[in-house]
Order: C-alpha cells, then sequence, then structure tokens
C-alpha cells in the first residue's frame, strides 16, 4: 500500500519544494496540499493520511492544532517543517517525532523520509507507537505555550478557529463542552478540567462543577439560597456560582480593585 501523504505550509514555494522530493517515489502518494490549519485539520479527519509534512507555524493557527484535530488513535506520522531554533528542535527529537529546518536539504529531507516510511511500515503490522509519541509531544508542548488563544471546533462540514477571548461561557455537557460565544454555541470533545488548565486563569474562572466563566463578561452576582449566587453575564445569561467555587471569584475582584 502505498503511504498515503499531506502537505501542510502555509508557503507555496515550501509546499512545491517538497512535492518536489517526493517525486518519483514509488511508496509515497501525496494525496493534498493544504496551505492553512483549518483545511487541514479537516483532511486529518476525513482522509486519516500516514504520513504528514507539517508547518509548525502558520498564520492564524500551529502545527500542533493540526495534529491535536487528528482522530483519536489514527494520528499519523508527522515530519515538522519548521524555522523553530535548535532548542525547540531538541524537544522534537526527544519524542522521536522528525523535523525538517528551512530551506530544505535534499540529502537531510531523504533521511527524514526514510525514518517516517519505517515508522509508517510498523504502524501498519502494530508494533508503532506514533500516536503515543504524539500524545506526549503534545502534552509537553503545552505546558511551554502561554495559555490557549483560540479552540479548533467543527462547525458543519469544515473546522473553524474560535477566539478564546471572545468565548462568554463554558459548561460540560456529557462528552462535551459547549463554547458560548454570543447567541452561537460550539461543541468541543474535551473535558473541562483539561480545558482549564489550559485558560488564563485571570480571565476564566471556575463557578461550578460544570461550568467556567470569562470575567469579563460578568455584570452582577445577584444571591440565591443556602450561600450560592447567580452571576449574570453581560448578555443577560444567568450562570450558577456555587459556594465551593466563590471564593477564587472574589480574589480576582479584590485584585483588581
Amino acid at each position: 500500500m502505498p503511504i498515503r501523504t499531506l502537505i501542510v505550509d502555509d508557503e507555496p514555494l515550501a509546499r512545491r519544494r517538497i512535492r518536489r522530493l517526493l517525486a518519483g517515489d514509488p511508496e509515497v502518494e501525496v494525496i493534498g496540499e493544504y496551505g492553512e490549519a483549518a483545511s487541514a485539520a479537516a483532511a486529518l479527519q476525513q482522509d486519516t493520511p500516514d504520513l504528514v509534512f507539517l508547518d509548525v507555524q502558520m498564520p492564524g493557527a500551529d502545527g500542533f492544532d493540526v495534529v491535536a484535530a487528528a482522530p483519536a488513535g489514527r494520528q499519523p506520522v508527522v515530519i515538522f517543517v519548521t524555522a523553530y531554533d535548535e532548542y525547540a528542535v531538541r524537544a522534537f527529537e526527544v519524542h522521536a517525532v522528525d523535523y525538517l529546518l528551512k530551506p530544505l536539504d535534499r540529502a537531510r529531507f531523504a533521511e527524514a523520509l526514510l525514518r517516517a516510511k519505517t515508522r509508517v511500515q510498523l504502524g501498519r503490522v502494530g508494533v508503532g507507537k506514533e500516536s503515543n509519541r504524539l500524545a506526549t509531544l503534545l502534552e509537553e508542548l503545552g505546558r511551554r505555550q502561554t495559555y490557549l488563544k483560540r479552540v479548533l471546533v467543527r462547525s458543519r462540514e469544515s473546522f473553524i478557529f474560535v477566539e478564546i477571548d471572545q468565548v462568554h461561557w463554558i459548561r460540560a455537557a456529557g462528552k462535551y463542552l459547549e463554547l458560548h460565544v454570543g447567541s452561537k454555541t460550539h461543541l468541543v470533545r474535551q473535558r473541562l478540567h483539561i480545558l482549564e488548565n489550559r485558560l488564563d486563569p485571570d480571565r476564566f474562572v471556575r463557578t461550578h462543577r460544570s461550568t467556567i466563566v470569562n470575567v469579563r463578561r460578568i455584570k452582577e452576582l445577584q444571591p440565591a439560597f443556602h450561600g450560592n449566587y447567580v452571576i449574570v453575564l453581560d448578555d443577560g445569561t444567568e450562570v450558577p456560582l456555587t459556594p465551593g467555587y466563590r471564593a477564587r471569584l472574589q480574589s480576582l475582584f479584590s485584585a483588581e480593585s
């Protein structure tokens, strides 16, 4: 079976260079090229490629957002294409995820491709552990990154990025989270505590075991029964505030005053 390959890079010249370096290789089939993250993320869901050449930095998103969109248990082998410095590149090497520095060198490209082919073949016979490597890499990157800026969500048949600052509040709904952005609601398959750990704690605060609120959207607090409160947002939405989470919210407002 040919190795089904995607090329994802916002630079047309870089995509063309990768395609030329792959030309004539009978083991590789290029099934698509993408210049931005949302389309690439959708392709990972629909086409489940074996191998992806993935730019790390693209306008409005990064390659790690794309990798995170891959179906669970079906993450492809990834060769990152990057202009990162040696420190960041070394982090990729620790997890055996290959990389290429721009401008692309033919010999280095061939070396990375051979390594990727080996992993794809091992994965096909059940020996590869690429999914675990990528999951570990994503976890490490999350620790090194600043707080989450945007979230990738499905919108009908495509993917869009929602700016996290635009989210008014978040509610757990079974295996999903509801991201409430004005009158719109987006669903994300994620657990509340995992997303909470990636949010700026000075901007988003837990108010209930199943809700998180953007503090900049809070208009007022109204007392309710048994020490509970109701948070009224600037669009009139009412969100519960239970006693166990009240101290954290009060400390935020005390710090601002």
